[in-house]
């Protein structure tokens, strides 16, 4: 174990019954929804605000024992796995909505608050928060991962909508990394830095972000495509017209087939998009006119669309459905998940290129993404035992990152790389892991944070 009796004595005078060593509570925290296996931690524990994150964090950092953050457990690439052991931080009571400005388009949360949460609280104010990765994962999270999602073509990932944080650092210092202002020419960027740490540099302890406007209308739609390269080839037409299309997803054969048994609906088995647009009642009818003739042009299914709220919601559930549809095709089996980004030109050679490669493949392998920024998805079932399976899935995995990389692209359009994709780090960013280990020793010399993710 590496919390000693003293440090666990001085945690316990803190946090009281929140300081947990129950072998089912460490069970739980010991993986997230992914396909790597659990590495649990020593203890965990449960704060209620920054001031004892930070007397837990100066603890920790004076004995060295590891700090691993948890939000909702939902990351895919082993980001909260305690590979040394230590304490898990649970944020989940940190779920307080501190502030609502309507008038600047912001709210303030503690990192607790998940995405739903924040937007049932939302729902009389004619206001969203549109970042939507389909887990209703925490905001405190999807910050430190850099969460993207079906909204991303339209609204942007975490990135684009987190204004500033409080974060406190390992030594149990609390900064401040960023004003409400929408803009800043002072210092140097930290609110960026931390967004997409995934906990490596410090522990996010409140997020201000961005909010929208309900729209007038929402309408979804589908199409059905005669191959992946029309549906694909016509996201990429949108996008350089364009067309502000609030989201646009794409669902491969296996994938449809999946979701039609788990979600019972009853769509054609073909290469599908599912779009949904955004605005007023005239700017919706012309955002559908336009789709309709690129559908027309690529030989797709006439665009089937509706604003009824019902339908819309069967939909888009059975597309955030969709991990757990393609769990239901294997009793007893895994996701081993992966995504990457292209350029959006790029986009249908990539996901042609990465069929061809699937060819022969021994187990369900879908392909789905948010095609709309270039991001795709494969989602590889396979027995989580067996080992050949999973070695087959590692060489696919290489394949599809030395392709994405070749076209311009990057390793993890959203997952983050926790330390299922730590070795594509030095393929990406060659020197840069240089700097960036600079960076993470500045902020955590006795490197307690997270070890063991982000950098090879």
């Amino acid at each position: 174990m590496s919390i000693d009796e003293t440090s666990r004595q001085k945690l316990g005078e803190i946090l009281g019954d929140r300081l947990t060593f129950n072998a089912a509570t460490i069970e739980q925290h010991a993986r997230g929804e992914g396909h790597l296996p659990p590495s649990a931690p020593d203890a965990v524990c449960f704060p209620t605000s920054a001031l004892e994150v930070s007397a837990i964090l100066k603890i920790c950092n004076q004995a060295r024992i590891p700090v691993v953050p948890w939000g909702a457990g939902t990351s895919l690439e082993g980001n909260v796995c305690a590979l040394r052991g230590g304490l898990c931080v649970d944020m989940s009571r940190m779920n307080a909505i501190h502030a609502v400005n309507a008038e600047d388009l912001d709210a303030t949360v503690g990192p607790g608050v998940t995405r739903k949460q924040l937007n049932s609280y939302l729902r009389d104010t004619g206001l969203f928060f549109p970042v939507d990765p389909g887990a209703d994962a925490t905001i405190g999270g999807m910050a430190a991962t850099r969460a993207s999602g079906t909204n991303a073509v339209r609204y942007g990932n975490m990135k684009s909508n987190v204004l500033a944080l409080e974060v406190v650092l390992p030594n149990g210092e609390i900064i401040r990394t960023g004003s409400r202002a929408r803009k800043s020419a002072a210092g140097y960027d930290l609110t960026s830095l931390f967004v997409g740490s995934e906990g490596t540099l410090g522990l996010i302890t409140e997020v201000t972000v961005k909010l929208y406007g309900l729209p007038e209308v929402i309408s979804s739609a589908v199409s059905h495509f005669p191959n992946v390269d029309s549906a694909v080839s016509l996201v990429t037409e949108a996008v350089q017209q364009g067309i502000p299309v609030a989201r646009v997803e794409f669902l491969d054969e296996l994938t449809i087939l999946a979701v039609n048994r788990y979600s019972k609906l009853d769509l054609p088995v073909a290469p599908t998009l599912f779009f949904e647009f955004h605005g007023s009642p005239a700017a919706v009818d012309e955002q559908i006119r336009q789709v309709a003739a690129l559908v027309e042009g690529y030989s797709g299914s006439p665009l089937k669309s509706s604003a009824d709220l019902e339908e819309r919601n069967k939909l888009w559930h059975a597309r955030h459905e969709a991990h757990y549809a393609m769990l239901a095709t294997r009793p007893n089996a895994r996701v081993y998940g992966t995504d990457a980004c292209v350029p959006i030109s790029r986009l249908a050679e990539c996901i042609k290129s990465t069929g061809e490669d699937l060819k022969g493949t021994p187990f369900y392998v879908s392909i789905i993404g948010h095609v709309g920024d270039g991001n795709f998805h494969l989602g590889m079932v396979i027995d989580p035992d067996d080992a050949a399976e999973f070695a087959l899935a590692e060489e696919i995995h290489d394949r599809l990152i030395e392709r994405t990389l070749a076209l311009g692209g990057t390793c993890s359009g959203e997952h983050g790389i926790g330390y299922g994709k730590t070795k594509y780090m030095r393929w990406e960013h060659k020197n840069a892991i240089e700097a960036m280990a600079a960076v993470k020793n500045a902020f955590d010399p006795a490197g307690i944070m997270n070890p063991g993710k982000v950098l090879p």
